[in-house]
């Protein structure tokens, strides 16, 4: 939910995905869970099935339903331009599968120059660490814990379910109302004299 939307995706497969095995969750809850690994969504709905087994029937259903679905979140490709602009790098680092990260992006048609999946909060941190990034945008806590690993400036955008105060809680530096605010933001950043590695969850 930073630079694409796949919220109706993921509700759509993780329900799915429960259904097969009796239980219908409610639209607001599954939605509720978007940016949390899926190890922690499924055991509220179906915890006696098996994590493997429940991760290999949503991914099969995102990939068929899932990703066709995804569309650019407001001020994206502005957001991936302006970091251009800035003479900066674009990495994607999420907790979806890299494949799946490749696959929506395809879709929306944004073009990155790094993608790291299957990754969330700390582990987000120690990839962006390597990649040597400078800013972290993301929407949920565990990307403000990820940025703040790496040592990264946290700009959070209320573009998920995470409220502000959740997101200033975890540690945001800033926290912008959308997307399209990024790119003012990174023009004042970058006349402080710091450039760099931008990367989004």
């Amino acid at each position: 939910m930073t630079l694409v939307d796949s919220a109706d995706g993921i509700v759509g497969s993780i329900t799915a995905t429960c259904e097969r095995h009796g239980v219908t969750p409610d639209p607001a809850d599954v939605r509720g869970t978007i940016g949390l690994p899926l190890s922690e969504a499924f055991p509220r709905w179906i915890p006696w099935v098996p994590y493997d087994e429940c991760l290999a029937q949503y991914r099969a259903h995102y990939r068929e339903h899932g990703i066709p679905t995804t569309v650019p979140m407001p001020g994206a490709h502005a957001a991936v331009d302006a970091v251009r602009g800035h003479g900066g790098r674009v990495v994607v680092v999420s907790a979806k599968k890299a494949d799946f990260v490749h696959a929506v992006l395809e879709v929306v048609g944004i073009d990155v120059d790094d993608v790291v999946g299957d990754l969330y909060a700390e582990g987000k941190g120690v990839a962006l660490a390597e990649r040597g990034a400078h800013v972290y945008v993301g929407d949920h806590p565990g990307d403000v814990v990820g940025a703040r690993v790496a040592r990264a400036v946290a700009v959070a955008v209320l573009t998920g379910a995470s409220t502000r105060d959740e997101l200033e809680a975890a540690g945001a530096d800033v926290v912008l109302g959308s997307l399209g605010e990024f790119p003012g933001w990174l023009g004042e950043w970058g006349r402080s004299g710091s450039t760099g590695v931008a990367a989004a969850g």
